[in-house]
């Protein structure tokens, strides 16, 4: 599994790429590994507020339907319209074309409380991966 170190990640698995002000938000490899095919993602809509730690949004495979966790409080500027038809992406890509939201951040701070790339690895391998 691969975990990019400009990234920070949190524990459920989701990370956020920060550029300025505005953060994209995914989810990792391991998890779009753990969860098989992908086949339909729900997210919130341009302008919704989104609280970190709080869901924002379900991710459906094959085999399950997961509740998608926020890194980062702020408001969703876009979300990732090319999922509806190929929602696939997200195994195929998850830290590219499967990225899932993006979101002004309102308060940068959060991202301190996120974990590094070697961080998360080390969580996921306290799980048992």
């Amino acid at each position: 599994m691969v975990s990019p170190s400009e990234l920070k990640y949190t524990k459920e698995h989701e990370w956020v790429r920060v550029d300025g002000d505005t953060g994209t938000v995914g989810i990792t490899d391991y998890a779009q590994d753990q969860l098989g095919d992908i086949v339909f993602v729900e997210l919130p809509a341009v302008g919704a507020a989104i609280s970190a730690a709080q869901k924002f949004g379900e991710i459906e495979s094959v085999k399950a339907v997961s509740e998608l966790f926020a890194p980062v409080s702020g408001e969703v500027t876009e979300a990732n319209a090319g999922l509806a038809d190929s929602p696939e992406s997200v195994n195929d890509d998850p830290y590219g074309d499967g990225w899932l939201i993006k979101v002004r951040l309102s308060d940068p701070a959060q991202l301190g409380q996120l974990l590094s790339a070697d961080e998360y690895e080390a969580s996921i391998e306290e799980e048992g991966a």
